[in-house]
Formats: structure tokens, sequence, C-alpha cells
């Protein structure tokens, strides 16, 4: 189970929002310029994440929590998001160039038909709220013993100075 720690900032019935925030080692892997997730850490530049998820542990606004998510959860839920469409855009780029030798326009709608159709059928497959469920982090526990520290930022104006 792969776990990570947040802090409950809403409460709605049996269901709870819960703030996390993105831990990145992208300033240790040296393909770090070349990767989407190190492009997306940037954008997101450490900010906190939202999730609603069932409030199992009957946890209150401002409790640290722990969210778990299974290894095979997230494996589905990745070949479904990341593969699907791929796979997708794939087989209708090849069935555009099959069709003849009108150039590459054939492959290139197929390909663009092939990808919309692929996020169409993540939607669906996605949509139903058994599945979502079944592919949801859920509330493992209340974590009294750990409290999430507000990001800071410091300024060079800020920093130490030495006599």
């Amino acid at each position: 189970m792969i776990e990570e720690n947040g802090t409950v900032v809403a409460v709605n019935g049996d269901e709870a929002w819960v703030q996390t925030i993105r831990q990145s080692t992208c300033g240790t892997c040296n393909a770090r310029k070349g990767c989407g997730q190190g492009a997306l850490a940037r954008l997101s530049d450490g900010r906190a994440n939202q999730v609603k998820v069932a409030n199992t542990a009957g946890a209150r606004v401002g409790d640290p929590v722990v969210l778990g998510i299974g290894e095979r959860q997230l494996l589905t839920a990745s070949l479904l998001v990341y593969a699907l469409p791929l796979l997708a855009l794939l087989v209708g780029a090849l069935a555009g160039a099959s069709l003849g030798e009108a150039g590459d326009g054939p492959a290139i709608l197929g390909g663009l038909l092939g990808l919309a159709s692929g996020f169409l059928v993540v939607r669906i497959v996605a949509g139903g709220a058994s599945r979502t469920a079944r592919l949801s982090p859920v509330m493992l526990r209340v974590d009294l013993h750990h409290v999430d520290a507000e990001p800071t930022t410091v300024r060079d104006s800020d920093a130490f100075r030495f006599p």
C-alpha cells in the first residue's frame, strides 16, 4: 500500500476533502529536464492538492490523516488513463494510414479520432461510481503523531546575516 500524509480541510457528511503537499524527488534525478513528472512538479511548484475520500476514520477539519492506495489500484488507474488513449491513438493512426495513398492526412485524422475515442472510453469506464471508488485512495487513519508543516518561502533579505 502506498501511503501519503495529508490534512483534512473540509468534511461533508461521510466524505472529507484532504489536502496533500506534492513531494518531488526531481532535484536528484538525472532525467529531470526531459521528464513529464518534472515538468508537472515545476508547474505546481510544490503546491497542495486536494482529494475527496470517504471519511472512514471519523476525521475532523484540521486533523492530520494518512491516505492509502493499493499498488494494483495505482497500476490499473495508470494503465487506464495513459495506455488506453495511447493504444487508441495508434490503432486510429494505423487504420487511417491503411485507407490509401492520400498522404499523411488520413493517418493524422485517424490518430486524432482514436485518441478522442480513447479519452471517451476512459471517461465512461472511470465515470461509474463503483469503478471510481475502487480506484480512489482511502483514508487509513487519523495520524495524531504527524503534523504537516506549511511550506515557507525564504527570500534573500530574510537570510541569516553574519557579522
